[in-house]
């Protein structure tokens, strides 16, 4: 009996934790569905891609998004940034034919904020991924970064 009494708060406890947490990743869901729900209306109404989107983990953090040749040929990108703050260090554009193109940019964004349109040279051309190197600001939570082209 005693060791039954002992555990009710253990378990108490981890009830609590599991329902916190799900009710976190619940509410990161819905958070998800309206910013999916916005893309597509920016996409209806600028013409606008978004090719991908990746979330910054930590404190510095090289991502990748790979596009594949079904999305089309594009002639300008830009990186927009949601949820929290990051400093962007480093894109590399991977084309389809293997060459890459690398803007100038050492940059922070706040949530909502976007790069400038970056064109790519060359005319308009296949995209095989994009890589970064970024990295959440102090105090600042998960970032997500979205690839958008035209």
């Amino acid at each position: 009996m005693r060791v039954t009494t002992r555990l009710v708060p253990v378990i108490v406890s981890l009830a609590v934790l599991l329902t916190a947490g799900s009710a976190g990743a619940e509410r990161a869901r819905r958070r998800e569905r309206v910013d999916d729900r916005r893309d597509a209306r920016v996409e209806a109404v600028t013409g606008w891609s978004r090719l991908g989107e990746r979330v910054i983990q930590g404190a510095v953090d090289h991502d990748t998004i790979v596009v594949t040749a079904a999305e089309g040929a594009f002639t300008r990108i830009m990186l927009r940034v949601e949820h929290s703050s990051i400093e962007l260090f480093n894109i590399v554009v991977t084309f389809g034919d293997g060459s890459t193109f690398s803007p100038p940019t050492r940059l922070v964004f706040r949530p909502g904020e976007t790069t400038r349109v970056i064109d790519l040279p060359g005319g308009a051309r296949v995209i095989r991924r994009v890589d970064f190197v970024c990295a959440n600001l102090p105090g600042g939570g998960r970032a997500q970064v979205e690839l958008w082209a035209r």
